[in-house]
């Protein structure tokens, strides 16, 4: 499964996307056997990110810290993921006053959820 986002900042608009690849893992077992739920995030920019996680009930949650020009894998903590869960994703650049934040997208537990932060 692949979806399309964008990234909004303060000032301008800036295109990201995030996709979504299943790990084929079933989703009706019991909390304790679901598979890690992932984000990875490709920071195409020069600064340092810090990615947080924007709930359906807008709770603000550190995963941690993109550095820039780099790939970072990130655990989304199985307490925000059951069944389909509405999340959304701030990238709040460290010495910068935008924060894009991504729309919101449907994640279920084991999905591998990847968000590009382009150049700009």
């Amino acid at each position: 499964m692949s979806k399309t986002l964008r990234m909004l900042l303060a000032v301008a608009v800036v295109a990201g996307s995030v996709s979504i690849n299943a790990c084929g893992a079933s989703r009706q077992g019991p909390r304790g056997s679901d598979p890690p739920t992932t984000l990875q995030v490709d920071n195409q920019r020069f600064l340092d990110m810090n990615i947080y996680l924007i709930t359906s009930g807008g709770a603000r949650i550190r995963l941690g810290t993109a550095n820039g020009n780099s790939t970072t894998n990130m655990r989304i903590p199985a307490t925000y993921v059951f069944g389909g869960s509405e999340m959304r994703f701030l990238a709040d650049p460290i010495g910068s006053q935008s924060t894009p934040i991504s729309h919101s997208i449907t994640v279920f537990p084991g999905d591998n959820v990847r968000l590009i932060i382009p150049p700009g």
